[in-house]
C-alpha cells in the first residue's frame, strides 16, 4: 500500500510540521527531529495516517510524562537529557522497528491492503514504548524501588529497578496505547483483528516487554554490554515477538 500522491503530500507536510513542533518545543534535539521526520515520512506514505497518528500520540504522551515532575527529576539527576529533550539514539531505538514493520508488510502486500496483523505488531511495539516511558518517567518519582533480580532496594531510576508506581504506569501505558491503537486503525478503515484479542495481545506484549527491558538493564546494561538505546530496541523487538506468538497460537482474525 502506498498513499496516492495528494495524500502523500499531505502526510509529508504533516510529518514535517510535527517534527518541527517537537524540536521547537524542546521535546527533540534538531538531529532527532530530522531522524523522526525521515522515518515518519516512510511510515505515513507506506502505512497511512493511522500509523502516523499512533506514533504522534506516543510521542506526545512521552513528552508529557517526561515533563511531569521535571524539577524533582532534575534535583535527583534522573531527568531525560538536560531539559527533557530526547536525542537521536532514543528516537532511533523507538522508531526503527515500527518503521521496519510497515516497510516489510508494504513490500509483501504490494498495491494491495496491508495485513491485519500489522496493526497488532505495530501497536505492540508502541505499547512497549509507552509502558517503558511511563514506568521510567513516573517510576523515578517513587520513593521505593527494588532490583528486578536481587529484590534488594535500589535508587529509583536504576537500570533494572522496579517499583509499584512504575509497574502500574507501565500497565497503564501499554493498555491505553493498545486501546487507542485499535480504535485508530478501525476508525481509519484499516483491516484489523478482533478488538478483544488485538487489545489484549498488544497490552500483554507491551507490558511483558517492559519487564524484559528491566531484565536486560540489570543483566547487561549495568555491565556496559548494552546501551540504553540497544536495551530499548531489544525489548521492543521482544514485544513484537510476543504479540506475533500470541497471534499464531490464539488467532484473532475477524
Amino acid at each position: 500500500m502506498v498513499l496516492p500522491l495528494e495524500l502523500a503530500v499531505v502526510g509529508a507536510l504533516a510529518t514535517g510540521f510535527l517534527a518541527l513542533a517537537a524540536v521547537v518545543s524542546g521535546a527533540l534535539t534538531r538531529s532527532a527531529g530530522l531522524v523522526a521526520a525521515a522515518f515518519g515520512l516512510v511510515i505515513v506514505i507506506l502505512g497511512g495516517f493511522p500509523y502516523l497518528a499512533l506514533l504522534v500520540l506516543f510521542v506526545v504522551a512521552s513528552v508529557l510524562a517526561t515533563r511531569y515532575g521535571f524539577e524533582e527529576k532534575q534535583r535527583r539527576h534522573v531527568q531525560e537529557g538536560t531539559a527533557g529533550e530526547r536525542g537521536v539514539s532514543n528516537v532511533v531505538a523507538h522508531i526503527v522497528l515500527p518503521t521496519a514493520l510497515v516497510v516489510g508488510f508494504a513490500s509483501v502486500s504490494g498495491s494491495g491492503s496491508l495485513s491485519p496483523v500489522l496493526p497488532l505488531l505495530y501497536t505492540a511495539a508502541l505499547a512497549f514504548g509507552a509502558a517503558d516511558t511511563f514506568a521510567s518517567e513516573f517510576g523515578v518519582l517513587s520513593g521505593k524501588a527494588w532490583g528486578i533480580l536481587s529484590f534488594k532496594p535500589v535508587t529509583p531510576g536504576t537500570n533494572g529497578g522496579v517499583s509499584v508506581l512504575g509497574t502500574l504506569w507501565a500497565f497503564t501505558g501499554a493498555a491505553t496505547t493498545s486501546i487507542v491503537g485499535w480504535l485508530l486503525f478501525y476508525g481509519f478503515g484499516s483491516p484489523v483483528l478482533d478488538a478483544g484479542f488485538a487489545v489484549a495481545a498488544a497490552l500483554v506484549a507491551g507490558f511483558l516487554a517492559c519487564q524484559v527491558d528491566s531484565l536486560l538493564g540489570a543483566l547487561l546494561e549495568n555491565r556496559g554490554l548494552l546501551t540504553k538505546g540497544s536495551t530499548n530496541f531489544l525489548a521492543m523487538l521482544s514485544s513484537i515477538a510476543i504479540a506475533f506468538l500470541l497471534f499464531r497460537t490464539l488467532g484473532g482474525l475477524v
